[in-house]
């Protein structure tokens, strides 16, 4: 018997995961995992600054993100998704900040439920080509902007976390 647990844009983070362990100990299917970047800056005056790309197949704004690589630990492969997808360069963390849970549409036309890993990623620059170049917009946005512009409630979360910013720098 699985349980359905609808997305609440205002559910905490703690319930959130009081949830996800009923419904495991009730049967349902662990989540796949995933690892994202997230691409930060300091802009002018000192403040922060998250990139974040449209998909290729919706157009809605994420963090660059991909399933975990052979032979690259996850952090690397985060590092390894943003270049893909964005063209950045720089620092990758190897301690993640946090995770969020999204419904990945497989080509079956069937969702799967994905926990994705976010490891922060110091940027220093872009590169000239990369390979998914053309294929998404890319825009820099404050930690509370890209949280309004995202679909995901505990990504939207994290991203409003001040405690997550401070430790970026």
């Amino acid at each position: 018997m699985a349980l359905l647990v609808p997305s609440v844009p205002k559910l905490s983070l703690r319930v959130a995961y009081a949830l996800e362990a009923a419904r495991l100990w009730l049967g349902g299917k662990p989540p796949a995992v995933q690892v994202a970047a997230l691409p930060w800056r300091r802009a002018t005056g000192g403040r922060i600054e998250i990139l974040m790309a449209t998909s290729r197949d919706t157009g809605r704004w994420v963090l660059p993100k991909g399933w975990p690589q052979k032979k690259r630990s996850l952090s690397e492969t985060a590092a390894c998704e943003a270049w893909e997808e964005t063209g950045m360069l720089g620092r990758i963390t190897t301690k993640a900040v946090g995770s969020f849970f999204y419904r990945k549409r497989l080509d079956s036309g069937l969702h799967r439920r994905v926990r994705v890993t976010v490891f922060p990623l110091a940027v220093s620059g872009q590169a000239e080509t990369w390979p998914e170049n053309g294929q998404r917009e890319l825009r820099w946005f404050s930690p509370e902007e890209a949280a309004r512009h995202v679909h995901e409630p505990e990504l939207a979360e994290l991203l409003r976390n001040a405690d997550v910013m401070k430790r970026l720098a």
